[in-house]
């Protein structure tokens, strides 16, 4: 069933087909909907997939299914429950806000846009996220990450706050740090641009070979002021809490990290 009100539509997808759903959100923001609610979302894949309207509005109820997002360019989905697996997939612009956990490769060859976690996330996030000058794509995981985290990084900003799932919307809730390591292993394996930034530290045995600690200086200070802050007033929390813990930066130690592994 389909509700129209001026500029929002609010669809329910209990019991419909991912095609079907997809071609009804289409089908209104053809028909000039800004906003478009999804009611009792179960599983359905590739919500707003390849959508290019930079002023829409899709906001999803329930759990989303695989690829959401996935070339997506433009739009703000705003998920209230978790998501699945390959959240932004190839995306190029765009604002994605998730209020639980996300799957695994979140942010796979993310291009640009920024993807905003609550929760945690799974394997391989942010594997090959690329940059070119500008833009600059940003994801920020509040909880804790799996392994393979920032593998093949060729741009972009990957956050890791370690937080517990819990406060939204109450910016004076305390913050909590999670309990336990921030991501699993073989952090940055193959990285060789971008940055990563973890609220704390990981061991060294976490780390992929290509990457290393470097000092956050006052330029870094800034960037995850403006990113932390974003993140906060999405989920309702207090940003200078946040930033009051100690960031470690992650950065590549080459270019081409497996240059000697090739003849030319």
């Amino acid at each position: 069933m389909t509700v129209q009100a001026e500029s929002m539509v609010r669809i329910d997808a209990a019991g419909v087909y991912y095609r079907d759903l997809n071609q009804q959100v289409r089908s209104a923001l053809a028909g000039k909907a800004r906003r478009v609610v999804l009611e009792n979302v179960c599983g359905q894949r590739y919500i707003g997939c390849g959508l290019r309207d930079k002023d829409a509005l899709i906001e999803i109820n329930g759990t989303p299914g695989n690829d959401m997002a996935a070339f997506m360019d433009g739009p703000t989905l705003l998920v209230r429950g978790n998501a699945q697996d390959g959240v932004g997939n190839t995306m190029t612009s765009g604002t994605i806000v998730v209020h639980g956990h996300a799957g695994d490769v979140l942010a796979h060859s993310l291009r640009g846009g920024e993807i905003y976690i609550r929760g945690n996330a799974g394997y391989r996030a942010a594997i090959h996220m690329k940059q070119y000058t500008e833009p600059v794509p940003v994801v920020v995981v509040g909880g804790t990450l799996g392994d393979y985290a920032g593998e093949y990084m060729a741009g972009g900003i990957l956050v890791v706050l370690g937080l517990e799932l819990g406060g939204n919307g109450d910016a004076s809730a305390p913050i909590k740090a999670t309990q336990g390591p921030l991501v699993g292993r073989l952090l940055g394996t193959g990285m060789h641009n971008g940055a990563i930034y973890i609220r704390g530290d990981v061991q060294d045995h976490q780390m992929g070979k290509e990457i290393s600690r470097i000092p956050i200086d006052g330029q870094d200070q800034e960037r995850l002021a403006q990113i932390v802050g974003r993140f906060a007033r999405h989920f309702g929390l207090d940003a200078q809490a946040i930033l009051a813990a100690p960031f470690t930066k992650f950065t590549a130690t080459s270019a081409r990290p497996y240059g000697k592994l090739y003849v030319y």
